[in-house]
C-alpha cells in the first residue's frame, strides 16, 4: 500500500506512516486472514468515543484491504442511522425531552440498521444510509451510496457500538449535572438502557470481530469533540455548528455510556488500541494473535 495518498487525503503528518505500519497494517492483515475463512461477509465492529479516530482508522482498513487484496469493503457508521428531527421531537414528547438530542440509543432507526445488515448478507445491491449533521436529518435516499452484495468485509463503527446495557443499580446515580437536573426520575437513562438491550444488542451480536480505540478517560472527549466540530466547520465554509459551550452540554448525553464503555469494552474486543490524551497509541492488545 502506498501510504502517501492516504495521509494527503486526511491531512496527516508523515509520522502516521510509522504508526500505520506498526499498528494498523497488522490489524488489516488480521481482518483479511479471518475474512478468507468466512462463508459470507466478515463483519467488523469498531468502538471508540467521539473524536478518537474511528473514521480515519476505518478508511485506512478499507484502503489497505482494497489495495493489497482487492477486497470489496462496505462501511457503515452508527451515526448514519440517526432518526429525523421530527421523529426525535415526537420521542421527546412521548418519552422524555432529552431524546430530542441525537446520540444515545433510542435516537437511531434500528429497524433500518437491521434491514441494511440483512441485505448486506444477501445478493444484489443495497443503499447505505447517510446522515447530514448540518441539517440534523437523514440525507435524501438519492444521496446514499450503493453497495454490491455481498461484500467481502463490512465495517460498522460507532461511539456506543458494542456497548452492553447497564444494570438497574448502575442507572440509579446520575453521572453529571444534566442527568441530575433534567432526568431526576431516571426516565431518560432507563429508556436508553432498555433500547440498548432490546434493539441494539441483536445488531451487535452479528459482528464477527471487534476493535476498540480507548482514550484515557471521558475528559478527553470534550477536547476531541471540539476539534472535530472545528474541522467540520472549516469543511463547510466556516459555518459553525456548535459553540464550545454547546459541545460541553451536548457531550453530557454521551457521558454515561462512554464511561461504561471504557470500563467494560476492553475485555470484550479482539483488538484494543489504547490512546493517550493526544491520541497517540501507547499500547495495543491483539487477542487474536
Amino acid at each position: 500500500m502506498d501510504f502517501y495518498p492516504f495521509i494527503a487525503k486526511h491531512a496527516l503528518p508523515d509520522t502516521y506512516i510509522d504508526i500505520a505500519q506498526k499498528w494498523f497494517a497488522p490489524l488489516a492483515e488480521t481482518i483479511n486472514k479471518h475474512q478468507s475463512g468466512a462463508k459470507g461477509p466478515f463483519f467488523v465492529g469498531i468502538n471508540g468515543c467521539q473524536g478518537s479516530g474511528k473514521s480515519t482508522l476505518t478508511d485506512f482498513i478499507v484502503t489497505y484491504l482494497t489495495s493489497e487484496y482487492g477486497l470489496d469493503v462496505a462501511v457503515i457508521s452508527l451515526d448514519d442511522f440517526y432518526s429525523s428531527k421530527s421523529h426525535r421531537r415526537a420521542l421527546a414528547v412521548k418519552v422524555h425531552p432529552l431524546l430530542e438530542t441525537r446520540g444515545v440509543p433510542g435516537t437511531h432507526d434500528t429497524d433500518l440498521a437491521a434491514e441494511t445488515i440483512a441485505k448486506l448478507k444477501g445478493y444484489g445491491t443495497v443503499s447505505l444510509p447517510r446522515f447530514d449533521k448540518i441539517t440534523d436529518n437523514p440525507k435524501s435516499v438519492l444521496e446514499w451510496p450503493v453497495a454490491n452484495c455481498p461484500p467481502d468485509v463490512v465495517i460498522i463503527e460507532g461511539w456506543c457500538w458494542g456497548v452492553p446495557a447497564q444494570t438497574t443499580e448502575e442507572l440509579k446515580t446520575p453521572v453529571n449535572a444534566m442527568e441530575r437536573d433534567q432526568d431526576e426520575l431516571g426516565i431518560w437513562r432507563n429508556y436508553v438502557n432498555r433500547q440498548l438491550e432490546e434493539a441494539y444488542q441483536p445488531l451487535f451480536d452479528q459482528m464477527h470481530y471487534w476493535v476498540m480505540l480507548k482514550p484515557p478517560s471521558f475528559e478527553n472527549v470534550y477536547k476531541w469533540r471540539c476539534e472535530q466540530e472545528h474541522k467540520l466547520a472549516q469543511a463547510n465554509e466556516g459555518k459553525r455548528l456548535m459553540s464550545d459551550e454547546q459541545i460541553y452540554s451536548f457531550i453530557q448525553h454521551y457521558q454515561r455510556l462512554t464511561e461504561h464503555s471504557l470500563a467494560v469494552m476492553p475485555d470484550k474486543v479482539d483488538y484494543l488500541l489504547e490512546l493517550d490524551a493526544d491520541r497517540n497509541i501507547i499500547n495495543v492488545t491483539n487477542k487474536a494473535s
